[in-house]
């Protein structure tokens, strides 16, 4: 027997497999966090790409900064201090910036959970707001992208003289990849910009680590242009949530520069599919609800045979994340019913998850290791079981001696590929 973990919220489940099992593990590369993280950024500061530099841009009266919310390991105690040092030296000073919590559709975050994703002294010495995708009286109308998307923005972001995104680079499902000036071009945009560039993710181009001619991201930089976003401060983050390596600089500039290295730390090669993958999204936050930890499984499926079985481990503390996904799915029977309806009414961020985790459960078993009830995951349409073992007792005792078991402990940010 070979002992394996993989996270689990914030802590891990461990697992034995079979040494007969051809069994691999699928994990971004082991690459050392920078030796000194507030040292990588200042570099980055001091190095923008694009030839857009922050003291180009002093003459701002105001500032806003587009960060992301709960449910993104975002290192911004790190990131911000220095940043906001560069402010302050071309005569920003403090009550002129405001941070946008870049939520997306996710729900607004409280201020009681600011402190979650921001060190104290900035709550003191800042303006935080969240942004409100459904409030349409926050939002301003900034026509549409050549694609027909219609560009609502936060009017706290877009009305700053200075408009800044700090995020991460990391793969993406199927906009290819996050960083650059999608923090903003779509964190901070109304529901009905994220639900037209979202329906792009239907385009065979939409596809995790694609860029030059996927569809949803260029929709996405083309937002950005409208925006005018001025700057980005980018992490690339080991799975130890830890410096990797940062960019800054012009925000169109810094994802071809960035790309190479999110390749070289994430994509994994893959000889043949598994019969059988057992998969996190990566524990806490990424696995704070199912809108997030379904990444994890859809990645999983790249690499599985087709009538193969999926675990999927998310410990999901905040439910669905989508009430609008609940509310959809409610009272069908079958994933086939979802995927008939979903052709037959369009899509729709919310549904869109009941879609995605559908179309990957129709052509694979997944079995759910959750803390979400049992009655209620089965309503969600998945088979939920009691512990990680379980779960293995039941596929283990079908597979021949000779099968292929993939693990995917970071499977929101781990690009499979086979061949």
């Amino acid at each position: 027997m070979a002992n394996f973990r993989i996270p689990y919220g914030k802590t891990h489940l461990t697992f034995d497999i079979p040494d007969s099992f051809h069994t691999q593990i699928l994990a971004p590369a082991p690459i050392s966090a920078a030796p000194d993280p507030a040292h990588a950024v200042n570099h980055a500061l001091d190095n923008p790409v694009g030839g857009v530099r922050l003291e180009n841009l002093a003459r701002a009266r105001s500032v806003a900064i587009a960060i992301n919310d709960k449910t993104r390991p975002v290192p911004l105690p790190i990131l911000l201090p220095p940043l906001l040092r560069r402010l302050a030296a071309i005569g920003a000073p403090k009550n002129a910036i405001t941070f946008v919590i870049a939520n997306g559709v996710h729900p607004p975050m409280t201020q009681n959970e600011f402190g979650t994703i921001l060190p104290a002294d900035l709550l003191t010495d800042y303006r935080v707001v969240s942004h409100n995708a459904e409030d349409r009286t926050s939002l301003v109308d900034l026509g549409e992208t050549q694609r027909g998307t219609p560009v609502w923005i936060n009017r706290n972001y877009v009305n700053a003289d200075l408009r800044i995104v700090v995020g991460n680079l990391e793969p993406h499902q199927f906009m290819g990849f996050s960083g650059g000036v999608k923090t903003a071009a779509v964190g901070v945009c109304g529901k009905e910009t994220i639900n037209h560039n979202h329906a792009m993710m239907l385009d065979p181009r939409a596809n995790i680590a694609r860029y030059d001619d996927n569809p949803a991201r260029q929709d996405v930089e083309e937002i950005g242009k409208r925006i005018g976003v001025h700057f980005a401060l980018n992490a690339l983050i080991n799975e130890n949530k830890q410096i990797v390596h940062v960019i800054a600089g012009d925000p169109h500039a810094v994802m071809p520069r960035a790309i190479p290295r999110v390749m070289e730390l994430y994509q994994v090669r893959v000889s043949e599919p598994f019969d059988l993958m057992i998969t996190s999204p990566g524990g806490h936050p990424k696995d704070i609800n199912l809108y997030q930890s379904q990444k994890a499984l859809a990645h999983a499926t790249f690499v599985t045979k087709e009538g193969g079985t999926v675990i999927l481990a998310a410990a999901c503390p905040e439910g669905t994340g989508s009430q609008a996904y609940e509310d959809w799915v409610a009272g069908m029977k079958t994933h086939e019913q979802v995927l008939a309806r979903f052709k037959r009414e369009g899509f729709r961020v919310g549904p869109h998850k009941a879609f995605q985790i559908s179309r990957d459960a129709a052509r694979e078993r997944v079995l759910f290791i959750t803390d979400m009830p049992h009655d209620f995951v089965k309503r969600l349409l998945l088979t939920p079981c009691e512990s990680l073992d379980t779960a293995l007792a039941i596929v283990l005792r079908d597979l021949p001696k000779d099968a292929r078991v993939g693990i995917l402990p970071w499977g929101n940010a781990t690009i499979p590929v086979l061949g």
